[in-house]
């Protein structure tokens, strides 16, 4: 199949065999065909989308592909599985499955246009884009109306969620997108979902992804790093002040609608909607992550919560008079109660005993205009581990950064996966040929004041030498900040003409499409482009990375963890800090060298990984580039680069 001669090769412009893709397909062959686990580390390069999708698509039965984001998903869906199925000739089903966020609801779209209060003339035009497109659409799906932006507000009006979803009872429910999209996933033979989405089936049992795992024999998580946070986040149970303004909405609409008479439901609404509001103002900052032990008990919190407890209950005494007059309100009806439990079930009783393998963190995330109130389990382990027991089939976990120096022990032990073959292929790339690894001398401790731009001033050297073509990673949103501030500055004085792309500006796509169509672009970013993002050729030969992308320490569920394990002997830093940092880090470095003839330099300045003692494990854990500490040795690298004839 990979050969020189194979069905790949006229399917796929460019293609070359490769020893690591043919050995990690035959691995992956091997695990289907004995319905065993495998762990699989390939470098970037190797060609891991069909190393997987070539026995997946041969071996027959049903195959779940699930992946880090919903662009990636599109990606498998429409361009990598249809080549690798044509190359095959293999009489194959694909079916896509998103979240039900995704698909417009017949139902709350009438609703909307029938009383919708639309807070913009914008929301007016996305409206009528959005009621054009529902009578062109098969699938419904808004990926594919690319006139509203995904995040439009509007989506929330004219989307369905768990709660406010009608069921069979909506007299929409034969041409609904979610469940035609349900219907086409089960019959087919390979579908595409994200991790979001098969978490959150675990956890709700709401997106269609139960009903498939009975007859799936093979699951392949693809971006499968990101695991360990994807499901902490859909394990762990989660109220949100906006879940509350939400049904006070639906409940006035609904009760407007069918029970005009049975209360003043303005008045009703008005005050859960304060007292979900004040919960959030307890909190003055914009964004606040604290454990329930760390909020002050003299706080203004602990009794806003009670107040709220309180007018939930009031709403409740309302609809239990009213539910039985529609079904729509019976709903609501629902909804409040279920809230109304959350919120009592969300207290940490310390002197409580706690069975193993159910131990908690109860902390509060505040947003801007929300806050949410978690209870998240310390290990995903024994969770996960029981989604894995009874029917025997294959599962596969393949990323370009599972392991720390070759050892997979991090995220195995995370996932519960202890003791299952893992397996690293290294990339094909010649990374000593291609590419320079540069620590700058002189930079001060990255927690000293003007860290940022210490690291700009010895990257602006850097960045002219390449002519600009260079992203850089940020750990934080104020990082970013500083360094578009100073570069606009410095680009300016200096009279450079390179475009400033930074994240927030615009979508991330959009972003990404403006720095390669720019081709001497500067990209600032934070977390959302350390991973997934492929530039490719000469449009990026520089990345930039600020500092080691260490955790935050006031993280509440990872100083719980930390916790634990160093009541249970090992040294936290070590153990779980350090091989996440590090795991992190490969993701950031992987954007630079992207294909065989990818040249550029990767410039790391936190001088923490020459000082301290694990900044060797750090070292060892990235690609092997020829290393540097001298400024003169990069600037010649580009001034080579640019001279080097054409042809080559």
């Amino acid at each position: 199949m990979f050969g020189p001669g194979g069905p790949l090769s006229p399917a796929v412009g460019g293609f070359r065999p490769r020893k690591s893709q043919t050995e990690m397909a035959k691995a992956i062959a091997n695990a289907i065909a004995e319905q065993s686990t495998l762990i699989a580390e390939a470098g970037t390069g190797t060609g891991k989308t069909f190393a997987y999708l070539v026995p997946a698509l041969l071996w027959g039965g049903k195959t779940i592909v699930s992946t880090g984001t919903k662009n990636l998903q599109d990606q498998l869906f429409l361009r990598d599985i249809p080549t690798v199925r044509a190359a095959l000739q293999a009489p194959v089903s694909v079916a896509l499955l998103k979240g039900r966020g995704n698909y417009v609801c017949h139902y709350h779209l009438e609703r909307t246009l029938q009383n919708g209060r639309m807070t913009s003339r914008e929301d007016v035009g996305h409206l009528r884009e959005i009621s054009r497109f529902l009578k062109m659409t098969s699938s419904g799906d808004k990926a594919e109306l690319a006139r509203v932006p995904e995040n439009a507000l509007i989506w929330n009006l004219v989307t369905s969620t768990r709660d406010n979803c009608m069921g069979a009872e909506c007299q929409y429910y034969q041409d609904c997108f979610v469940m035609k999209a349900r219907k086409e996933a089960q019959q087919a033979d390979v579908v595409v979902v994200n991790h979001h989405l098969f978490f959150a089936d675990v956890a709700l049992k709401d997106t269609g992804v139960a009903e498939l795992l009975p007859s799936a024999n093979t699951i392949i998580f693809d971006e499968a790093h990101q695991l360990p946070d994807t499901a902490t986040l859909f394990f762990g149970d989660t109220f949100s002040t906006s879940q509350v303004l939400e049904l006070c909405r639906d409940v006035l609409a609904e009760g407007l609608s069918h029970a005009r008479d049975g209360a003043d439901w303005g008045k009703t609404v008005t005050v859960v909607e304060k007292a979900a509001r004040d919960l959030r103002l307890t909190f003055p900052q914009d964004i606040v992550r604290l454990s329930l032990p760390q909020i002050a008990p003299s706080s203004e919190f602990f009794p806003a919560l009670e107040t709220l407890k309180d007018e939930l209950d009031g709403l409740i005494a309302v609809l239990d008079k009213q539910a039985e007059r529609a079904e729509t309100l019976e709903q609501c009806r629902v909804r409040a109660t279920e809230l109304a439990q959350q919120l009592r079930d969300w207290k940490f009783d310390p002197k409580a005993k706690v069975a193993k393998g159910e131990e908690a963190v109860f902390w509060v995330e505040a947003y801007t205009s929300s806050l949410q109130l978690h209870k998240t389990p310390l290990s995903i382990a024994p969770i996960f581990n029981g989604q894995r027991e009874g029917v025997p089939r294959s599962w596969i976990f393949t990323s370009a950064t599972l392991a720390v120096k070759n050892d997979f022990k991090h995220f195995a032990e995370q996932m519960g996966l202890a003791g299952e073959p893992a397996r690293t292929w290294p990339s094909p790339f010649n990374y000593e040929q291609q590419g320079i690894l540069y620590v700058p001398t002189g930079l001060p401790d990255p927690n000293s004041m003007g860290y940022t731009d210490a690291v700009l001033d010895a990257a602006l050297p850097v960045i002219e030498a390449s002519g600009g073509r260079a992203f850089l990673l940020c750990t934080t949103l104020r990082a970013v900040k500083r360094a578009a501030e100073r570069l606009r500055d410095e680009f300016e004085k200096r009279g450079l003409p390179y475009p400033l792309f930074v994240q927030g500006d615009k979508g991330r796509t959009e972003l990404l499409d403006q720095f390669r169509k720019s081709g001497n672009g500067v990209l600032i970013g934070s977390q959302s482009f350390w991973e997934g993002v492929d530039v490719r050729g000469e449009a990026l030969s520089l990345v930039i990375i600020d500092k080691l992308p260490f955790a935050p320490p006031d993280d509440p569920v990872l100083a719980a963890r930390i916790e634990v394990m160093e009541k249970q002997g090992m040294n936290g830093f070590m153990h779980h800090t350090l091989p996440e940092a590090i795991i992190n880090l490969k993701q950031g470095a992987g954007r630079l060298i992207r294909d065989e003839g990818d040249r550029g330099v990767l410039m790391l300045c936190d001088p923490r990984v020459i000082s301290k003692p694990y900044g060797r494990r750090i070292w060892q854990s990235l690609p092997p580039f020829k290393r540097t500490r001298e400024a003169a040795e990069v600037i010649a690298f580009f001034q080579g680069e640019a001279a080097a004839p054409e042809s080559t």
